[in-house]
C-alpha cells in the first residue's frame, strides 16, 4: 500500500462536519498550501431560487486588501472619456473598432465598462458579452459617465457577485499569501454585501452554509456566526 504524503494524511483526518471560524479555516488552508500563490474562494449557499426575478442576487463589492490578481479591463468610450479611461489604467478602450475586435473573438477581459452614450454600439455584443457576463449593466456601476472611478475601481479590488442556478455564489477573496487580517477583511467585504444584497422574494433562511476554500485546499465549513446578519 503506497504510503500516505504529510498533505494527504492531515486532509484524510480533517473532520468534514466541523464549522470553522474564519480564522480556523484560513490556518487549516495553510496546510494544504502547493508550490504556487493559490486563490482563497468563498462559497455561500442561500435560499434563493435565481429562476425568479425577484430572488436574483447580483452586486459589486469593493474588497478592501484586494483581489491579488490583475484585472483586464475593457471600455467603451470616445472623446474625452476615453482618454481618462486610458489614464486611470484601461486595457483596452475604443468604440465601433471595440465591438468589431470582440465580434472577432477578442474577449481576454475580466471588466467591461461602458459610458450611457455607446449603449447603442454595447447593444449589438448581447450575444457575446452575455454568456461570459460581461455584459455593462448600469445597476452594477459598469454603464456610467464616470469610466475614470468605474476602472479604478476594477483595477482596485472591486469584484461581481452573482448567484449561480443552484443558489450558490462564488468569489474570490484573494491568495494564500495575503495576511490572516487581509483575507478576513475580504471575507467580511463580500458576506456583508451578500448580506445586504437578501432579494425581496427570498425566504425562510437565506444564508444556509458558507464554505472556504483554496485553490488546492480541501472545503471548510464556516460558523454562520461568522456572518454578520446571517
Amino acid at each position: 500500500m503506497a504510503k500516505l504524503t504529510k498533505k494527504q494524511k492531515t486532509l484524510a483526518e480533517l473532520d468534514r462536519e466541523k464549522l470553522y471560524s474564519v480564522d480556523e479555516a484560513i490556518a487549516t488552508l495553510r496546510q494544504f498550501k502547493g508550490k504556487f500563490d493559490e486563490t482563497v474562494e468563498v462559497a455561500m449557499n442561500l435560499g434563493v431560487d435565481p429562476r425568479h426575478a425577484d430572488q436574483m442576487v447580483r452586486g459589486m463589492v469593493s474588497l478592501p486588501s484586494g483581489t491579488g490578481k490583475e484585472v483586464k479591463v475593457a471600455v467603451f468610450a470616445k472623446g474625452d472619456n476615453a482618454d481618462k479611461a486610458l489614464a486611470a489604467g484601461a486595457d483596452k478602450v475604443g468604440a465601433e473598432d471595440l465591438m468589431e475586435d470582440m465580434q472577432a473573438g477578442n474577449l481576454d477581459y475580466d471588466r467591461v465598462i461602458a459610458t450611457p452614450d455607446m449603449m447603442g454600439v454595447v447593444g449589438r455584443l448581447g450575444k457575446v458579452l452575455g454568456p461570459k457576463g460581461l455584459m455593462p449593466n448600469p445597476k452594477l456601476g459598469t454603464v456610467t459617465p464616470n469610466v475614470e472611478q468605474a476602472v479604478k475601481d476594477a483595477k482596485g479590488g472591486q469584484v461581481e457577485f452573482r448567484v449561480e442556478k443552484m443558489g450558490i455564489i462564488h468569489s474570490g477573496i484573494g491568495k494564500l499569501s495575503f495576511k490572516d487580517e487581509d483575507l478576513k477583511a475580504n471575507f467580511k467585504a463580500l458576506t456583508d454585501a451578500i448580506v445586504k444584497a437578501k432579494p425581496s422574494g427570498a425566504k425562510g433562511k437565506y444564508v444556509k452554509k458558507v464554505s472556504l476554500t483554496s485553490t488546492m485546499g480541501p472545503g471548510l465549513k464556516v460558523d454562520l456566526a461568522e456572518v454578520e446578519g446571517a
